[in-house]
């Protein structure tokens, strides 16, 4: 039986399509990278007092164990996503999931720190691949109606993972209590191995799923100009035959897929918009990663004297606060296509400012007291479900709606690896200053940060919410034409 010859173009075919089994096929393979993500990324905060003994790390090697992965994530950010768009979706998981697989085995077998840091750094990399390869996959295949729920739906499970890794260190603790009479000198040795040994078993789960996925992104060979491959891919994705023909298609893109083109005329503002709010986000982010350990110690108990006790009391405090940040990302998942990406993630930066600032508050009233407790509470409470509703999956989304398909994972890459540097930059710079100014003044500095980013997201806002892939780059192409008469139109509706 011949394919039948549409005069649709690809577009209208996926945009007026149903859900199939190849999207979610994709779907859950994207998940599961990210899920993998939130897991490497948490589990190490859990296994580190126990490869602190077990090694004898001195505080300068705890922090290079604990920010290698950061560093690796904006290394493979920076330069997987290139090659993505060069070499094709579909190869370059490939490459991600075996690298996955391998560095998280190497981090559990690890038989001293150097390796361990190299380990990490690589599992960085693998993650940092991974933000380009699946917002790409996604963004690319599922109907615009979709997108956006699709998309920040899969990102939700960076908190499942790492509510996961939380999870995986009271479950290992917990063993160690139960099998081993004197459980401490085992649980030092071994129970670190365990937790991060589970994300190899994860890991290969992802690469069973990899090997169901045999789709290339059709719009990644219509970018080429490659129809006949076009259009077998388009016919897997949608479950029906399809041939694409080069009069009903976008002509092949000629432009290259560098950094240098990004901030090209064409795409300075899409690239303004995926980047920036990201990387302010970041330090934001991971400046209050720095005083999680607070609201930690206050579930923990801090008198306590028994390590594994302790160690279990910070696991579960720490699994409690990570049900904030997915409550955060479901509300997104429901909110995007209501409100929209640009007030979703203005908003959110609002909310972070006042949960930093209550934070700040807490610090300004009598230690120790019910009030203060109550402000960090309250303050965490604030922050993260702001954060996950609004930024940390606004910022993921858009960065891989904003750019064309010939640039989309350059772009998409070039704003993880830009928002890691923020994220390095919270980690080392931010304790620096919380020790010369102190801690109120810091988040007042950290609230200031989430208010620039929610002006930066009005001043070039680009809203996607229901649009083309195709007119999003339109409307972008139309603005730079007449960018020298003042515009009244912010949206490609016209809104």
């Amino acid at each position: 039986m011949t394919a039948t010859v549409s005069s649709a173009s690809f577009e209208q075919r996926l945009d007026n399509a149903s859900l199939t089994r190849a999207m979610g096929l994709l779907w859950l393979l994207s998940a599961g990278l990210i899920a993998l993500d939130g897991f490497d990324f948490f589990v190490i905060g859990v296994a580190l007092p126990f490869l602190k003994r077990d090694f004898g790390l001195d505080a300068v090697t705890v922090g290079a164990v604990a920010t290698a992965a950061v560093v690796g994530s904006l290394v493979g950010s920076l330069t997987l996503g290139p090659i993505t768009d060069r070499v094709g979706r579909k190869p370059m998981l490939i490459v991600d999931v075996a690298l996955f697989v391998v560095a998280t085995a190497g981090t559990a077998l690890a038989w001293n720190a150097a390796s361990l840091i190299a380990f990490r750094f690589l599992v960085g990399v693998a993650i940092g691949a991974d933000y380009p390869i699946s917002v790409a996959y996604i963004t690319e295949n599922v109907p615009a109606r979709y997108r956006g729920r699709l998309v920040i739906g899969a990102f939700t499970f960076q908190a499942v993972g790492a509510m996961a890794g939380a999870l995986t260190g009271v479950a290992i603790i917990y063993l160690f209590q139960v099998i081993y009479p004197d459980p401490e000198p085992m649980a030092v040795q071994y129970a670190w191995r365990w937790m991060l040994g589970v994300g190899v078993f994860l890991a290969v789960i992802v690469a069973a799923v990899r090997l169901a996925v045999q789709l290339e992104s059709p719009r990644y060979h219509i970018s080429r100009g490659e129809y006949a491959e076009a259009s077998a891919a388009a016919s897997q994705l949608l479950g029906e035959p399809i041939t694409l023909t080069a009069e009903d298609e976008p002509l092949p893109e000629t432009e290259s897929a560098t950094f240098a083109t990004l901030f090209a005329p064409t795409h300075r503002r899409s690239t303004l918009l995926a980047s920036l709010p990201w990387f302010l986000q970041d330090i934001a982010t991971y400046g209050i990663g720095i005083f999680t350990p607070v609201i930690i110690a206050k579930l923990a108990f801090a008198t306590e004297t028994d390590f594994l006790v302790r160690e279990m009391n910070a696991a579960q405090g720490a699994a409690l606060v990570d049900v904030f940040l997915i409550v955060g990302f479901l509300s997104a998942v429901f909110l995007v296509e209501r409100w929209g990406r640009m007030r979703l993630q203005i908003v959110g930066f609002i909310g972070m400012a006042i949960g930093l600032l209550l934070l700040a508050t807490s610090g300004l009233v009598v230690s120790g007291s019910g009030v203060e407790t109550a402000l960090v509470l309250a303050g965490f409470l604030v922050f993260n479900l702001m954060m996950n509703a609004g930024p940390n999956a606004t910022t993921f989304l858009l960065s891989g709606e904003v750019f064309p398909t010939h640039l989309r994972a350059t772009g998409a890459g070039f704003a993880a690896a830009f928002a890691k540097a923020g994220a390095v930059l919270g980690t080392f710079v931010l304790p620096i200053f919380a020790k010369s100014w102190g801690i109120p003044p810091l988040l007042v500095g950290l609230a200031i940060i989430c208010i620039l980013a929610a002006l930066i997201t009005y001043r070039f806002r680009i809203e996607t919410t229901g649009q083309s892939l195709e007119a999003v780059q339109d409307w972008e192409r139309s603005q730079v034409i007449a960018q020298s008469t003042p515009s009244r139109n912010l949206s490609p509706q016209g809104d």
